[in-house]
């Protein structure tokens, strides 16, 4: 996207970002497209900005888009939309709103057209695909004392993965969930990776992990910085993360400088690092802040303040003597005093309050001025304390203020040094992220998998989420190029296994495109374009659409968007309508992929329709390959094997499956009654060509 950008000068960008969630969107003046990326996922507990939401779904919705059928009611134009558009995605939604709403203000391109000539889309395409295969799940935190933050993260690839020590790694490793296809960025990232699954050098991560937990958040004490509501605890978290990069370079940069993190962490955290800790440890004294509860500076550093201070150190005994003089000028009757400094309002002389001062007139002493009451204690100025005043002046906010212009200059000087403190942030969170992966890795025992610019040969996978929830786990190879076919269709009963493999062939893949190591005895992964999903989801009124209907549109963005260089993953689809309807979709998607020869998607399908091959629907070819999970009968019991064979099933044992769920017996031994008659007629895949003699016969038999 990068390199697209700075070739193409005539693109226009609208991003929106909120609670995590990214959404971007993007014109295209050469080709007349408009490009969006989906939202970054993130919890359940963001409050949607709904109205502007809505705003921005009906000025996609009255959009002029050439490539729509001109007679489409609304109702059909949101179906027809959602083939392409994620209008679930509120941050994206958002962004294509604005991104819409500027173009036809600014009319980029068409300053000199008729004023109703609306702005060219001839098409909507999306970038930086990505699958959503449990990637991310929130679920209901089990705490009742953590109900109000409402979420947590459950069994998901984030969760296994993310074992970042800093708040900004735990941020950015959703990004690296976000796949990519430069080749040299995944190879930059595996070479970090794999140093770290290494043995010998788990002590050296253990020491960088310790310094990465104390790399604090540099943009906020940053931008308090530039707006001065900097605190000490502000100071402190600062002076410790820089603390900790200076460890973090030093530990760098005695490993290997071949790879390139490494040497581009090294090279980033310059020795600004250092003259920023000196400047902080020799200005700013910590424990006599945190005691007054303000900034204090520490001695040698302004000889004026040192002065002031040194005064104010003597103060207390001064004060004394001077309260001794006064109490021999005063009446009798009052039997103690004290000469007390307050900032801004100077040195006051205080006496107890006595019995027989009632009301303010009693208050009044000859030769004091009165101030105030307070605490039962009476003050008054005299002139004893109006020459302290004077000689001394206000001691104490004269000190805070020439402080406070010491700190002044000290931010300024760091401000000065802010782009250390940015690549600080950056590469810190990059090195905690792959230590994550590495950690990860090398727990589940994960491997480096070979990344090339053409697709290869995928080899023995695991799924990396089940393979946690079960004692056993049955790996499959998978295969996928033009020596072992593109297509791939899996038959088989239900709970044997095949949606686990359509699922951990597009986590795997997944996995590669971010960079991490995979869970496989070997693996060669060729870059993708993306990784589309058919399959089963439950329908929801907020969506407005039937499950078999998200599923159409599922597909229908498969069909529109993938190439030659993307993975589609099919899960029974066709199966949410009648026989005759749902296979002949399934078949005429199929046929139109195999049309395509070689240049067609690596797809991988399974299917409930066991006789799709015997029937002949789909013409031979090197493209195409029949699999099947082995599976065997015991008597009356179904043993799954979960291994992946070539074939097809021979039954999808429906029947089995029953008694395993807990259906009654007689039910589930009538049912095998009907099936008997209605295989005999060949009802399962042609029942519209059932006379009607024969339909009042089958009706009797079954009867």
């Amino acid at each position: 996207i990068d390199s697209y950008f700075e070739l193409c000068p005539f693109v226009y960008l609208s991003v929106l970002c909120n609670h995590g969630q990214l959404g971007v969107a993007y014109y295209s003046m050469v080709d007349c497209a408009v490009y969006f990326m989906p939202d970054s996922q993130d919890n359940n507990s963001l409050r949607l900005l709904n109205k502007v939401l809505e705003l921005s779904k009906q000025r996609i919705l009255s959009t002029h888009l050439p490539f729509l059928p001109t007679d489409l009611t609304d109702v059909e134009k949101i179906s027809y939309l959602s083939s392409t558009l994620l209008f679930e995605n509120t941050q994206t939604m958002r962004a294509l709103g604005g991104l819409l709403k500027f173009l036809n203000k600014r009319r980029m391109g068409l300053e000199l057209e008729d004023s109703s000539t609306g702005i060219p889309i001839l098409a909507i395409k999306r970038f930086m695909l990505y699958v959503t295969l449990q990637i991310f799940k929130s679920e209901l935190h089990p705490s009742v004392y953590k109900l109000a933050s409402g979420v947590k993260e459950g069994l998901s690839l984030y969760g296994i993965l993310n074992r970042c020590k800093s708040k900004f790694g735990s941020i950015l490793i959703r990004w690296f969930l976000q796949p990519t296809r430069d080749l040299e960025e995944l190879k930059k990232r595996q070479e970090v990776v794999e140093f770290f699954t290494i043995p010998r050098h788990y002590e050296v991560m253990t020491m960088l992990q310790n310094c990465l937990k104390n790399i604090k958040s540099i943009p906020t004490v940053m931008r308090k910085m530039t707006l001065s509501q900097i605190s000490i605890r502000d100071w402190q978290c600062l002076y410790k993360t820089i603390y900790n990069a200076l460890c973090i370079r030093d530990t760098i940069r005695s490993l290997p400088q071949s790879i390139v993190l490494f040497r581009e962490l090294s090279k980033a955290f310059t020795d600004d690092l250092h003259y920023i800790a000196t400047l902080i440890s020799k200005v700013i004294d910590f424990d006599g802040s945190f005691e007054e509860n303000s900034f204090t500076i520490k001695p040698d550093v302004d000889p004026v303040i040192d002065e002031k201070k040194r005064k104010m150190m003597g103060l207390s005994d001064f004060l004394t003597d001077v309260a001794k003089k006064e109490l021999d000028n005063l009446d009798s009757q009052i039997p103690s005093c004290s000469v007390i400094y307050i900032p801004l309002i100077g040195f006051l002389l205080s006496i107890p309050r006595l019995p027989n001062m009632l009301d303010r007139n009693d208050f009044e002493i000859s030769g004091l001025e009165f101030m105030f009451l307070s605490e039962n204690r009476l003050h008054y100025r005299s002139s004893r304390t109006k020459e302290l005043d004077n000689l001394l002046g206000d001691l104490h906010c004269d000190i805070h203020d020439m402080e406070a212009a010491v700190v002044t200059q000290l931010q300024g000087k760091i401000l000065e040094k802010a782009l250390v403190l940015n690549d600080v942030m950056e590469y810190s969170a990059q090195l905690d992220c792959l230590i994550s992966l590495s950690e990860a890795a090398r727990e589940f025992s994960y491997v480096k998998p070979t990344v090339s610019s053409s697709l290869g040969v995928f080899s023995i996978f695991r799924h990396p989420l089940l393979e946690l929830c079960t004692a056993v786990f049955v790996s499959n190879p998978v295969h996928s190029s033009e020596k072992e076919g593109k297509i791939k269709v899996i038959t088989g009963p239900n709970s044997c296994g095949k949606s686990i493999y359509l699922k951990q062939v597009g986590l795997i893949i997944f996995m590669a495109h971010i960079g991490s190591n995979v869970p496989a005895s070997e693996a060669e992964i060729g870059l993708v374009d993306g990784i589309y999903t058919c399959m089963q989801t439950k329908e929801s009124v907020s969506v407005g659409l039937s499950s078999f209907m998200i599923a159409l549109n599922q597909m229908a963005s498969a069909l529109s968007n993938s190439t030659d260089k993307s993975v589609i993953l099919i899960d029974e689809f066709g199966t949410g309508t009648n026989t005759v309807d749902g296979l002949s979709l399934f078949v005429a998607t199929l046929r139109y992929w195999m049309k395509l020869g070689w240049a067609c998607p690596n797809i991988f399908v399974s299917t409930h329709f066991q006789r799709l091959g015997q029937l002949n629907f789909l013409p031979a070819s090197s493209l195409l390959h029949f699999l099947t999970m082995e599976t065997a009968v015991d008597g009356d019991e179904l043993v799954f094997f979960y291994q992946l064979k070539e074939g097809l099933s021979e039954s999808s044992y429906a029947a089995n499956i029953a008694t395993i769920a807990g259906m009654p017996a007689n039910i589930v031994e009538r049912a095998a009654e009907v099936r008997f008659i209605l295989l005999e007629l060949n009802v399962e895949v042609f029942p519209l060509q059932i006379s009607q003699t024969d339909t009042v016969h089958l009706y009797l038999q079954i009867c």
